[in-house]
């Protein structure tokens, strides 16, 4: 542990150990923004001094051979909970990929049913099963295991049951009932394989009753995010205005009340970027490189994303962007009554890249046909075709309903794009209004849900971009904004601090 980290925990000899476990963790299996954020996060954490370490399933998906992975424990016995003798256990094996620094060691749990014979991450019936198997596995393991960390980081609710199990089935085990757990909720919205927005009260679950075997029906109606709040030592969302939303009944998912019994354990800490990745002056993904201070070559990723998307090539034409997943959070439904408006009657164009409901999709197809040379579409996800987005246009939209934190207003942001975004969660505590008054913030901001306020919020930062000093101005103040997980990761330290101090004085 380095001096510094050593002062913070003077309770502590050698370094705290961390154990992240989750359902996605990047590269190995990423879906969505959760597996980049475990990835960094640990990262982070580890160059601060902590023993850091991670726990997945393996995948189909998961090369073997790329990765190296060696067999560390074979044969694991995990208990289903079933009374029957022939499934009384599931047998795993846990095998290791030990990366060439700085980066973390990866646990994975091997099993052939549940994970090996699935082609994707997410996305069936028994998922519950799946995801209790991993929670369950990681503590069966750990009992056996010579590294046992001191605090698990938990996330969604993918992994809810493991602080259940904790504080319930293993709260008189010699080794795990010391260990320390944080449940980090990065979207409310997702509870599980049912609706949690309608239950009946027989199916409803309050979280006190004993978890389910795992080939019971009633698994698959267990509510595990509400499971791991009402469990763990620490709560933590990935911004801190999200953290005081999901107390609230417009954001609070069902799960409100509970939150707000609990309100002394739930923090908020937003999420960061890994700056070294995301450079503009070093990034192999995008056409030319540059920074803050050669923000004029910025021009020719501009044009070179014109014509990517079959437009009319023009740097001075104002080019929106947005990247993301096609749902109703994203707040599509704001944009799609005034595009057409938009490009029909200003001079702008529009990009967009991401995949998702049909509907949106038919939307952005129909947009394209009738403007091919000022709407330009890509309906599905491209990770570097993103950063092309980032790198050339002007205005990036991000109007959404509801942003734990959002990670692309400011990947745009780092890459010199001006975020039009609505005034919630993680959106509201990276992006400050423009005040042509003072010449001071990184962006636009609207409050309100709907058309209007968006449309509003568009036209200020079109009129503004007809001032190119300001605009000069208004760009160099989004790339020097702060996101790096550097920032993040010291926060991070002084929640898990909280949690130790807890244990120490109990």
């Amino acid at each position: 542990m380095t001096d510094s980290i050593a002062k913070k925990f003077p309770l502590f000899k050698k370094p705290l150990k961390v154990l992240f476990v989750a359902a996605e963790v990047h590269p190995y299996a990423t879906i969505g923004g959760l597996g980049m954020v475990i990835f960094s996060l640990s990262r982070a954490l580890k160059k601060m001094g902590l023993d850091v370490r991670i726990f997945m399933p393996k995948y189909a998906l998961i090369d073997e051979k790329k990765y190296q992975l060696e067999m560390i424990l074979e044969g694991l016995k995990v208990p289903t909970g079933g009374e029957a003798e022939e499934k009384k256990f599931l047998i795993c094996n846990v095998k290791r990929y030990l990366p060439p620094n700085p980066d973390v060691p990866v646990y994975f749990l091997e099993n052939m049913e549940y994970y090996e014979k699935r082609s994707n991450v997410y996305g069936y019936s028994d998922d519950p099963t799946r995801f209790t198997l991993l929670s369950r596995g990681v503590l069966e393991f750990l009992r056996q295991s010579n590294w046992v960390p001191d605090i698990i980081n938990c996330a969604d609710w993918h992994t809810g049951a493991l602080p259940n199990y904790l504080k319930t089935v293993y709260n008189k085990d010699p080794v795990l009932s010391k260990i320390k757990t944080v449940f980090s909720i990065h979207n409310l919205s997702h509870q599980g394989v049912f609706d949690h927005r309608f239950v009946s009260e027989l199916d409803f679950d309050d979280g006190k009753s004993q978890i389910a075997p795992f080939f019971s029906e009633k698994l698959l109606k267990q509510n595990f995010m509400r499971r791991g709040i009402i469990y763990s030592d620490i709560v933590n969302t990935v911004s801190e205005t999200y953290s005081s939303e999901i107390l609230t009944k417009e954001y609070g998912e069902k799960l409100e009340d509970l939150l707000k019994e609990v309100r002394t354990k739930v923090f908020g800490i937003l999420n960061g970027l890994d700056y070294r990745e995301l450079n503009p002056a070093t990034d192999k993904s995008i056409p030319f490189n540059f920074d803050i201070s050669s923000l004029q070559k910025r021009i020719e990723n501009k044009i070179h994303l014109q014509k990517e998307f079959n437009l009319e090539p023009s740097p001075d034409t104002p080019v929106l962007g947005m990247v993301g997943r096609l749902s109703g959070q994203k707040g599509i439904d704001l944009l799609m009554p005034i595009l057409e408006t938009l490009v029909s009657e200003f001079n702008i164009q529009f990009v967009t890249i991401g995949a998702g409901e049909a509907k949106y999709r038919s939307f952005f197809e129909e947009m394209n046909k009738k403007f091919p040379k000022k709407v330009g579409c890509h309906l599905m996800f491209d990770l570097a075709l993103a950063r092309h987005i980032f790198a050339g246009c002007d205005l990036f939209l991000m109007p959404s309903k509801f942003e734990p934190c959002g990670i692309t207003q400011m990947e745009a942001m780092r890459y010199g794009a001006i975020p039009i975004v609505r005034k919630t969660g993680g959106l509201a505590d990276t992006v400050e209004d423009f005040d042509p008054k003072k010449n001071s913030g990184n962006g636009f901001v609207f409050e309100n849900f709907n058309s209007y306020a968006f449309f509003g919020a568009i036209i200020r930062a079109l009129e503004t971009y007809k001032h190119k000093k300001i605009w000069h101005g208004l760009t160099k103040r989004a790339m020097r904004a702060d996101f790096s997980w550097e920032v993040s990761a010291k926060k991070y330290l002084k929640l898990y601090k909280k949690v130790i101090s807890f244990h120490f004085k109990k």
